[in-house]
Parts: structure tokens; C-alpha cells; sequence
């Protein structure tokens, strides 16, 4: 599909909404107008891509009513894409090859719904994780993370006083959720020694070796585990 493709049906989903429809209107590829009412704007590509985006950011100087139109992809276009769109202020139109048009965002203040939990959760694991152990931008590497170093402080404990009871492991590591840890045994560290007693398992002892630096910088205080 041409982007000259996309003209007619679009010209003919404002028409029958009662717009008058004109094309090449002072660089904007369709504006188009209701009675009396301000412009609506529209920028056509086949695909989405910055230079559409930015064309019709450019546009939003002339109207408030701006979209961007697009032949429908193959695959299904990313939910990111409609929310980009409503966060610049812009309408998002998809235009399927029989000429129908889908409305996927429409234009106007972005307003977005905070969600508490969501940001609950990210300032726990904030204040929770100790120093600054990661590398901003890593991709496709294992992260450290506060359970992680949680976990680190019980495998020391034990590694340095062997079987222990979960109540005094508690108190000496202070980690309150040690039970859940030890339980769930997310990395193959800790294993029953007996009845409400844990010991490290030999994954946990081939672990004190792996985590020297991190397990080091924990007992050392609040610095970078890097």
C-alpha cells in the first residue's frame, strides 16, 4: 500500500462525519474542517516512524486535533505505540487494505492514571537495595536485585555459623523475610537441617565464592556493589 493509498478512505471516514476534507494543505497531507470549527490535521506515513511523529508534533502548532495515519502493519502494532501517541497529544488512525480506518488513540491532554501500587513497589525495591550494584542500560545480564541481597546475607550467616535456627538467623541478618527466602529457596542456596534449622546446600557453598565482592560490600555498609 502507497501512502496516497491511505487518501481516499480517510478522506472518506472524516466525510462521513460530516468534515469537509481537502489534501496538501500548506505541507499538512489532510485538513480537514467542520462547520466553523478549528482544523483537524492529519499526517500520513505507511509505517510508523519518527519523521511522522515529529511532522505532526509540528502540526499540533496549528490545531489540537492532530493524528497520525498508518496502512495497518502485519503484526499487531505495540500497545506503546497508541500510548506514545496519546502522551504527545496525537490521534492514532490505522487504515486496513479494504479501506476501513481504525481509531487507536485519540488526541487531546494527556492525563495518565497513576497506579499507587506500581509505584509502591518501585520505591520498596529503591529503599530495600543497598548500594548501587547494577550497570544502567544492562541487557541480557542477571540483575541484583534487594531479595538477591537478602538471600546474600542469609547464605553468609550460614556459611559462617553453619546450621542455624530461622529465628536467630532473623535477628542476626535482619531480615525480616528470611522464612519466605529460605522456603522458596529461589536459588538452590538453603536447604532443612531440621526441625525450623537451615543449612546452605553445595550450591550455596560454591555461591560464597561466586558473590566475594557483593557479600563483602554488604557486611561493608551502604556502598556500590559493583
Amino acid at each position: 500500500m502507497r501512502e496516497t493509498d491511505l487518501y481516499p478512505a480517510l478522506k472518506a471516514f472524516l466525510e462521513a462525519r460530516d468534515y469537509e476534507v481537502k489534501a496538501e494543505i500548506h505541507s499538512c497531507d489532510i485538513v480537514a474542517r467542520k462547520d466553523d470549527g478549528p482544523p483537524l490535521i492529519i499526517e500520513m506515513k505507511r509505517a510508523l516512524s519518527l519523521q511522522l511523529i515529529f511532522q505532526a508534533v509540528d502540526r499540533l502548532a496549528l490545531s489540537e486535533t492532530v493524528f497520525v495515519a498508518i496502512a495497518r502493519p502485519k503484526r499487531a502494532l505495540p500497545r506503546e505505540a497508541a500510548k506514545l501517541c496519546r502522551r504527545l497529544g496525537l490521534g492514532l488512525l490505522v487504515v486496513s487494505s479494504s479501506g476501513s480506518v481504525e481509531v487507536l488513540a485519540e488526541p487531546g491532554p494527556y492525563a495518565p492514571r497513576k497506579s499507587k501500587p506500581r509505584q509502591q513497589r518501585l520505591l520498596k525495591e529503591f529503599t530495600k537495595r543497598h548500594g548501587d550494584p547494577n550497570l544502567g542500560g544492562s541487557v541480557g545480564t542477571k540483575l541484583m536485585t534487594a531479595y538477591k541481597q537478602d538471600a546474600l546475607r542469609c547464605l553468609n550467616h550460614l556459611q559462617s555459623h553453619g546450621p542455624t535456627k530461622l529465628s536467630a538467623l532473623r535477628e542476626a541478618t535482619r531480615v525480616d523475610r528470611a522464612a519466605n527466602i529460605l522456603r522458596d529457596n529461589h536459588y538452590g542456596w538453603f536447604q532443612r537441617a531440621g526441625r525450623g534449622i537451615y543449612e546452605l546446600t553445595h550450591a550455596g557453598h560454591a555461591a560464597t565464592a561466586t558473590f566475594t565482592t557483593h557479600i563483602s560490600a554488604l557486611t561493608r555498609g551502604p556502598q556500590s556493589l559493583s
